[in-house]
């Protein structure tokens, strides 16, 4: 598929405005202001629905910028609000002319409130809290107004803290209570170790709980004082960028490396997740497959305090910024990089690794087989649509599924899974190909630039891989992609889609646009990039799925039933329309389409697991609607125990059985002969599969659909 129009327009608007940018890089070594400045210029020259930059503007974008970097407000006080607002209705003109004063005064506010917040929250730290006084916390932050002076937020820190520590201290509590021997440290004696093992005391425990929540902010404040000024202006440029539509978003240089990476599933390096500490980068997670978990002398809970480049003299990373740390660590395939690193007994060793393609397997499709009594089904998870948007003959989703499908087939499966529950989306150009598999040929998916006719994105490729029953699982969760897919399979009526009553609702297409591209000449390094929204999609019957998403054939409830989370509940969604339909003609195959949704529709409006699971999904709304939360810990224990009850109730949910049997296909059994770690993480997810009544209910449309092409066989066989 070609680059769309949209795109393309885009590139030549920049490729002429190159010139008019050359001069203001030079005669500027602010890069902040370039940064805004081009930004501005793209969102008004390519954005599918550009908005005016006036004086509504100007308080939305106020108004959510001081609610990104103070959302507990517990950081600024009235008095610098209202300083603040002395720009409230100005903000317009200061974008159109890059005048970033507004910004320069919050972020020099914002670091002298969070130095003295470093030494408020251990004031508050330094005193026993008092559980047994009857007082709430309300934590409905949007309507709290900000603290009118020093004692004011002083209180409000420790309101936020006492409830902060609540839960910890109910856990040492209950410690107390069983009596439980605990290892005495500086925590309560002052000197380490000067007393052995001892029963934890009523008092101990309080201090304890508030170490450890003045712990958790020590290691918050820590990362924040990584945080430079350069990234508190992204999160500036980023509401900017906001107010136009939820999914535009600006990539700094590192976070575009990140999303590459989330799109392929892939990166070089030596595959090994990290977390910052004080003595060092902490290997919390091996990835399966990489130089680390090839090389196996690296585990968890090692540290890495040093990284070397082959034959030069290694830098120590103890201290540094986890993101710098790990630029150091990664590069190009082939090379090498020499660690030195404490491992988990004390001990001090250098290892020298060999960089290589990592791969996220949790990242890919994976596919398994469904026994049930004498039949075979088999189901495909697709996690995202991921694609290598620098090559795309590399891995993407639609050759993957593809391959999984295939497999299947030649394992003798007689219906297919599609499964597409927390699907967010990606790549377009995957999900056309993908639905092809499923179709002869015809119209997938209809695009629209702004103010352009529309494009038909078509299957050419007349053959189709399969034709048999086919069903897609969906939820709030899935997204863009997902629902292109599922919509296209609904509106041919060549599968039933099972799920919400709507899946997530994103009808827009972005497009990531390198900043560097809109500059001839630059003297401030990597300027990132922008994911800009220049088109919409509809399906192929002329509806946008744009807010309203899909509609599930067979609608059941889950956890996210009644919670707020589509496109609906997002800032600045684009609006609902339609457009005229492709021209299509639905499946010709067997389906009985409207008796196999009846026939589902009726079994899970009787099914007990699923009445369970929407009253499970209504109390969890309940409960996240509660603001007005007690501080007193004999409310917060019966509370608790009322809580329990309910947790206990619904914990059956987890216990559910479909009796079915899912497996692994044979091309994956022979990587587990390597691979433990595969194997594991496959067997996790067939137990899950198994205790999924989703799952459970698309085998029994499966079986409907199968018995469909039989009947819908014989019949044809006795009209021959």
């Amino acid at each position: 598929m070609k680059r769309n129009l949209a795109y393309s327009l885009l590139v030549m608007l920049i490729s002429v405005a190159s010139c008019s940018f050359t001069n203001k890089s030079f005669e500027t070594d602010d890069k902040d202001k370039l940064l805004l400045d081009l930004i501005t210029y793209v969102l008004e020259k390519g954005h599918y629905e550009p908005k005016n930059i006036d004086d509504d503007f100007s308080v939305s974008v106020f108004e959510d910028f001081i609610d990104v970097l103070d959302p507990t407000k517990r950081y600024f006080l009235e008095e610098d609000v209202q300083e603040f607002e002395q720009y409230k209705f100005q903000l317009d003109d200061q974008i159109k002319s890059t005048d970033i004063s507004f910004f320069n005064l919050v972020y020099d506010r914002l670091v002298q409130r969070m130095e003295e917040a470093k030494v408020l929250y251990k004031e508050v730290l330094e005193k026993p809290f008092d559980y047994s006084k009857k007082e709430s916390i309300n934590v409905d932050y949007e309507k709290m107004t900000f603290a009118a002076s020093r004692k004011d937020l002083k209180e409000r820190w420790r309101q936020q803290l006492k409830y902060a520590t609540l839960g910890t201290y109910d856990s040492k509590m209950k410690g107390v209570e069983r009596g439980d021997v605990v290892e005495r440290g500086d925590v309560f004696e002052g000197k380490e170790g000067s007393e052995k093992s001892k029963p934890l005391t009523a008092k101990e425990a309080e201090k304890s709980a508030r170490a450890s929540t003045q712990k958790t902010l020590d290691e918050f404040f820590d990362f924040v004082n990584d945080l430079e000024r350069k990234d508190w202006f992204v999160q500036y440029i980023n509401t900017i960028v906001d107010e136009f539509d939820p999914h535009t978003y600006y990539f700094a240089p590192d976070e575009k490396d990140k999303f590459d990476t989330s799109m392929s599933g892939k990166f070089e390096g030596i595959g090994a997740r990290l977390q910052k500490k004080p003595e060092g980068a902490k290997i919390v997670d091996i990835i399966s497959g990489g130089p680390v978990w090839r090389d196996a002398r690296l585990e968890v809970g090692d540290l890495i305090l040093k990284v070397g480049q082959e034959g030069e003299e290694p830098i120590n990373i103890v201290g540094m910024r986890l993101d710098d740390a790990i630029k150091l660590i990664k590069g190009p395939k082939a090379t090498i990089v020499e660690l030195t690193v404490r491992k988990i007994d004390g001990s001090l060793d250098i290892v020298e690794l060999t960089r290589d393609v990592v791969e996220l397997e949790e990242s890919f499709a994976k596919s398994a087989s469904i026994i049930k009594s004498d039949e075979k089904f088999g189901i495909i998870d697709l996690p995202k649509f991921y694609v290598d948007f620098d090559d795309y003959t590399e891995r993407n989703a639609a050759t993957d599924v593809a391959k999984e499908v295939e497999r299947l087939k030649e394992e003798g499966a007689e219906g297919l899974i599609i499964d597409l529950r927390d699907n967010g989306g990606g790549s377009l150009k995957t999900v056309v190909e993908m639905a092809g598999l499923f179709i002869k040929d015809g119209p997938i998916v209809q695009v629209r630039s702004s103010g352009k006719g529309k494009d038909v994105y078509d299957d050419k490729d007349e053959r189709i891989q399969w034709d048999g029953p086919l069903v897609i699982l969906v939820n709030e969760l899935s997204a863009s992609a997902s629902e292109i897919l599922a919509a296209a399979m609904q509106d041919y009526k060549r599968a039933i889609v099972i799920g919400s009553k709507q899946t997530f609702g994103k009808g827009t297409v972005q497009n990531v646009i390198p900043l560097d591209n809109i500059v001839r000449s630059n003297d401030h390094g990597d300027l990132g990039a922008i994911k800009l929204t220049t088109q919409k999609f509809y399906r192929i019957n002329g509806g946008s799925t744009q807010l309203e998403g899909v509609k599930s054939d067979v609608v059941v409830p889950d956890k996210y039933s009644y919670i707020d989370l589509g496109e609906r509940d997002q800032a600045n969604p684009l609006k609902w329309d339609k457009i005229s339909p492709a021209d299509y003609k639905p499946w010709d195959g067997y389906i009985d389409y409207e008796q196999t949704v009846a026939n589902s529709t009726k079994r899970m409006a009787n099914n007990p697991q699923i009445k369970l699971i929407e009253e499970n999904a209504k109390w969890l709304k309940s409960e996240s609607d509660e603001m007005e939360i007690s501080l007193n810990y004999d409310a917060y224990r019966a509370d608790e125990k009322e809580h329990k009850k309910k947790s206990d109730y619904f914990k059956v949910i987890g216990d559910y059985d479909s009796k079915l049997s899912f497996g692994s296909l044979k091309y994956e059994e022979q990587l587990f002969t390597k691979d433990s770690v595969l194997r594991e993480k496959r067997d996790r997810w067939h137990k899950a599969l198994a205790k999924d009544v989703y799952v459970e209910e698309a085998v029994n449309v499966l079986e409907d659909l199968k018995n469909n092409k039989i009947e819908h066989g014989k019949l044809a066989a006795v009209k021959g």
